[in-house]
């Protein structure tokens, strides 16, 4: 097995890191990437402000899902735990336990590629891993990259060196990106969920208040408390809500708000949601106490109401999105329809569902509910009271 390993402080990973990590991946045909956030750097000190090994290790993850490489990309914390100074030959030592036989190759950006000798152990990091260096372009880099890749060779014959180049990627200085993040700027930079886990958690001198964000604020910020597969589906209810919110008069900014937030506990174990009912003083029943797919949207509308402060009308859309109730408001239909026909979803009836919501409303939801019902009692799972009482509100209302 080829293994890329790629450490770096990520203080904060940005777009230049993910699109290397991806670009290097492919052109040198990896099997997996180790991805290691630094502990304490030997050649230079973390600025003060900089987040906690726990923090930084969460913004590298949640960069790190954004290169596509799904279960073949692993960010580690191998030197955030350790103590002392991290160095790459203490930390190749440890992969060659970990991965005995297997091919290692260390990812290097250019400044760190054109220092190499004067780092601790040179000879040994460069008998435990080949080095795969890269830069923006051949023009601005290959002069150098060839007087270093001779010397490497002369010196350390044992060496195995690639350098690629890497049109495109982003180019800026960590020191910079965090004083455009203390402006209110350089988001841009960012893939969405890193940005919106640096605002959530105050980073870097953001001080965004999670009460009142604007709708351009709040998706990173929704985006980064979820696990990134469910991202597409996110993103897709909203856009969903927005056409039924037009079609049916409903509150587009409202709905966009709900939607962007009705997941935003989905991917807590059940464990930590059920401390989070407690922490936020969710009442549950019996059956959402044990069923998460339940839970998720108790817990979901108690983190929106006190952690991002969302009104009444919109908890209550969060609150409702799986169960339904009989009596719903007409966003409490939306986000429940939104979140069951957005485009990403796939499964027998979902066409003519669509098309039924956008021809009455209620006949929609009735349909939903049914079909919801009907699944449930071919598993022989349990329905929600709840669900039934909503379906029955229609059917009485219809008749």
């Amino acid at each position: 097995m080829k293994i890329g390993v790629y450490g770096g402080a990520f203080n904060p990973p940005h777009l230049g890191h993910i699109t290397a990590a991806r670009t290097v991946f492919e052109l040198l045909k990896l099997d997996k990437l180790l991805v290691i956030p630094t502990g304490r750097p030997p050649h230079k000190s973390l600025a003060p402000d900089s987040p906690s090994p726990d923090q930084r290790l969460e913004l590298t993850r949640l960069a790190m899902e954004q290169t596509g490489l799904e279960d073949r990309v692993e960010v580690l914390d191998l030197e955030l735990r350790r103590e002392g100074n991290s160095y790459t030959v203490d930390t190749l030592s440890r992969l060659r336990e970990l991965y005995p036989g297997e091919e290692l190759w260390l990812l290097l950006g250019a400044d760190m590629f054109l220092t190499l000798q004067t780092w601790r152990e040179p000879e040994r990091i460069l008998s435990l891993a080949g080095v795969a260096a890269f830069g923006r372009t051949e023009m601005d880099m290959e002069e150098l990259f060839s007087v270093q890749r001779s010397y490497l060779y002369r010196t350390y014959p044992q060496a195995r060196l690639v350098t690629l180049t890497i049109p495109g990627v982003v180019d800026i200085s960590s020191t910079e990106l965090r004083e455009q993040l203390a402006r209110g700027e350089g988001g841009t930079l960012l893939a969405p969920a890193v940005y919106g886990c640096i605002l959530r958690e105050g980073l870097y001198g953001t001080t965004a208040d999670l009460k009142s964000l604007p709708l351009e604020r709040l998706r990173p910020v929704a985006l980064s408390c979820l696990h990134h597969r469910r991202i597409p589906h996110v993103l897709g209810t909203e856009q969903e809500a927005i056409h039924l919110a037009e079609r049916w008069g409903g509150d587009v900014a409202k709905a966009r708000r709900a939607a962007l937030l009705h997941d935003c506990t989905k991917k807590l174990s059940l464990a930590e949601q059920l401390e989070v009912a407690e922490r936020f003083q969710v009442p549950l029943d019996e059956m959402e106490r044990r069923e998460i797919k339940l839970l998720h949207a108790k817990t979901g509308a108690g983190i929106a109401e006190t952690v991002f402060g969302t009104d009444e009308e919109i908890t209550n859309a969060i609150r409702w999105h799986t169960t339904g109730r009989g009596g719903m408001t007409l966003l409490e239909k939306i986000i429940y329809l939104a979140d069951y026909i957005e485009p990403t979803r796939s499964f027998p009836g979902v066409e003519k569902l669509r098309r039924v919501c956008y021809e009455d409303l209620d006949a929609g939801l009735l349909l939903g509910l049914e079909m919801t019902i009907e699944e449930m009692e071919k598993r022989g799972a349990s329905i929600h009271p709840k669900t039934l009482e909503a379906r029955d509100a229609l059917k009485g209302q219809r008749e």
